[in-house]
């Protein structure tokens, strides 16, 4: 899998249960996401240049165990499968030192055109390249 997010709970972050709040687990997620793209050369400047976007279609969060302040997270991500326009990956979050996950997410994600608001091919180097990922990479599903 990839590392596309590492960072720390704040207080801030807390709801008054004391743990991290529903919000900031889909912004650490959502930060996994474009990190996720990006090693695949998908980045913000491409997108912007090219008039194209990426949008969630669906989403799906297990929260497993609670994060406090003060916990160290790390996500690690892979692609499940890719087609012509849309891909779904999933997001395993996790304390830092323990490795324990925390929470998984599951999105689907559709590759559009900004200036017509609708769903559009990706290029096919891009697919090409995570559809090469995919089939060298076990999911981590596959390996438990």
């Amino acid at each position: 899998m990839i590392q596309t997010y590492q960072g720390t709970v704040y207080n801030w972050q807390c709801d008054f249960m004391g743990h991290l709040n529903v919000m900031h687990y889909v912004g650490m997620f959502d930060q996994a996401t474009w990190n996720l793209f990006g090693h695949f050369d998908i980045t913000a400047q491409y997108l912007r240049e090219n008039d194209k976007g990426m949008v969630a279609l669906e989403q799906h969060i297990r929260y497993q165990k609670e994060l406090l302040a003060g916990d160290n997270v790390r996500i690690k991500s892979e692609f499940l499968w890719i087609k012509e326009k849309v891909a779904h990956f999933r997001h395993y979050m996790m304390k830092s030192e323990t490795k324990e996950i925390t929470a998984i997410t599951e999105l689907t994600g559709l590759n559009m055109d900004t200036k017509m608001r609708k769903g559009l091919a990706m290029p096919h180097e891009f697919t090409k390249r995570i559809q090469t990922w995919i089939d060298e990479n076990p999911t981590a599903a596959d390996e438990n």
